[in-house]
């Protein structure tokens, strides 16, 4: 004969109120507030190397960009100084037998304004060198920018010249300092000359 099971007292029948589905969501909840705060802390974790990242690449940037800069600053300052230093070595190299061929060196590179001014004054150059005989040549001995301002550079270039006329056959040598203007927008011409007259007889 089966035996009738014991009937639940009341407090057992409490204790088993209290494993209701709401008391076991009640526990539950330290574990999902632990998981949002985790889940936070990673976001500013991620946030904080985003904006890291960024500020890195912007410097990164800033400084490619100042060292093209440089570079390109440093390229044009030795195109600029070539540039004067061939047109100084040039005008520098006279032979009275073929004063015509000078001329043409002096306006080389120039612009119409400055080609024209030595159109003017050629013949009258030309009348130095050829009774005295002049012949020189030059050796670069330095150049350096003296000045830029919006592209225009003005180049002290420093030579040595050797000269020879009939006063002086055994020849004699200066040191002759050229100022010369050259324009980087003006397709690098040359817009003036000066100290010319060191390399010149009679100066």
């Amino acid at each position: 004969m089966a035996t009738a099971a014991p009937e639940k007292t009341e407090d057992q029948m409490t204790n088993e109120g209290d494993e209701s589905p709401s008391a076991t969501k009640e526990s539950r909840k330290p574990a999902t507030l632990s998981i949002r705060r985790s889940t936070a802390a990673l976001s500013a974790v991620i946030v904080a190397l985003v904006v890291a990242l960024a500020v890195a690449g912007g410097m990164l940037w800033s400084a490619k960009s100042d060292l093209r800069n440089r570079d390109a600053k440093s390229s044009d300052d030795q195109h600029a100084e070539q540039v004067a230093t061939d047109y100084a070595i040039g005008a520098s190299n006279i032979d009275y037998k073929d004063a015509d061929a000078w001329l043409l060196r002096l306006k080389a590179g120039t612009t119409p304004e400055l080609a024209n001014k030595f159109d003017a004054t050629g013949p009258k150059l030309q009348e130095l060198l050829i009774p005295l005989q002049w012949t020189s040549s030059a050796a670069p001995i330095e150049a350096a920018i003296a000045s830029e301002t919006g592209g225009i550079y003005v180049v002290n270039v420093f030579l040595n010249v050797t000269s020879t006329s009939a006063q002086t056959p055994s020849g004699a040598q200066t040191t002759v300092t050229y100022n010369v203007t050259v324009d980087r927008n003006n397709d690098w011409k040359i817009t003036d000359v000066g100290g010319m007259d060191g390399a010149l007889p009679g100066k």
